[in-house]
């Protein structure tokens, strides 16, 4: 079974079919919060030090990291950011740009064996993207789209998968190293999104052999009880192979959902981690009350 391995300078997460599903932290991303870009623009990391410390507590695996802040310096604020994570986590890094230059940067500066978000199938993107993927031994975020933008059939979205872990190969990066974004539509717009979503994960882990990840909140974009369909998509999608996703930890419906398919798909041992998360405590007094009851009735046998 194919088995990503990406690690920090002192911890290693693999993402694998019969591996816990990874979930990666995606709080750390300023797309659509004008307040954490201000912040940023200026150099006050501190909600990137609040957002860490949180995703880590709530049990992300992995953190994704990403510093867009449009008329700034990003490559310094991405490097910047990401040796800031390192000192508060040894959680592996996602490092997420758009641009090459900040890419190097955080590459530069990472410690360990990071996973670049992302490469597209784009010509210009892949000779760009995969050489410096190929030169930090990194692994990377296949994203299913290119030169004519995202088909809404799932056989094109696999052939760009296609062809992106076959030219990553061409590159010195083996398959085990690519993990692929099959892009999930958002349902209330697509009524077939998740069809879609779950058959091309399915080929995508039988017939290509990859690890996968998505954005989990795009499937509901635009609906109510959002984080509700997120868990029933999440814990679907990993039914059908789905390794991993970029999501936010802090939302306790989502993190239920992977929880009960690491359990029904055979990857939580003995249901260990949902026994622990879920076991309601003993009533006080209880254990007490039971070591005496035991006492007196070993008295009342012997008498």
């Amino acid at each position: 079974m194919t088995e990503t391995v990406v690690t920090s300078a002192s911890k290693e997460v693999v993402l694998g079919f019969d591996r816990p599903f990874c979930i990666i932290g995606e709080r750390l991303n300023p797309t659509n919060r004008p307040k954490f870009m201000a912040e940023l623009a200026a150099g006050d990391y501190s909600r990137v030090e609040r957002d860490c410390i949180r995703q880590v507590e709530a049990g992300a695996h992995m953190l994704d990291v990403n510093a867009g802040v449009p008329l700034a310096d990003e490559p310094k604020i991405l490097a910047e950011c990401i040796q800031l994570v390192q000192s508060l986590t040894d959680l592996p890094i996602c490092i997420d740009s758009s641009i090459i230059d900040a890419l190097q940067a955080g590459l530069e500066v990472y410690q360990g064996k990071a996973l670049v978000n992302s490469v597209t199938g784009e010509d210009e993107s892949l000779e760009r993207v995969l050489p410096l993927v190929a030169k930090y031994d990194a692994s990377v975020v296949a994203i299913s789209n290119d030169e004519t933008g995202i088909s809404e059939d799932p056989e094109v979205r696999y052939a760009v998968a296609k062809k992106i872990a076959e030219r990553a190969e061409d590159h010195g990066i083996s398959r085990d190293r690519v993990v692929v974004d099959p892009l999930v539509m958002p349902i209330g717009a697509m009524g077939t999104a998740g069809r879609q979503a779950f058959a091309i994960v399915r080929k995508l882990r039988e017939e290509l052999g990859v690890n996968t990840t998505c954005g989990a909140s795009n499937v509901s974009f635009g609906l109510p009880n959002r984080h509700m369909l997120n868990s029933y998509f999440l814990a679907m999608a990993s039914a059908a192979g789905m390794t991993s996703a970029i999501m936010n930890p802090l939302h306790e419906e989502e993190l239920t959902g992977i929880m009960a398919a690491d359990v029904l798909n055979a990857n939580d041992l003995n249901c260990t981690r949902w026994i622990k998360k879920f076991r309601e405590p003993a009533a006080e007094g209880a254990s007490e009350g039971a070591g005496r009851r035991n006492r007196e009735g070993r008295r009342r046998r012997s008498a």
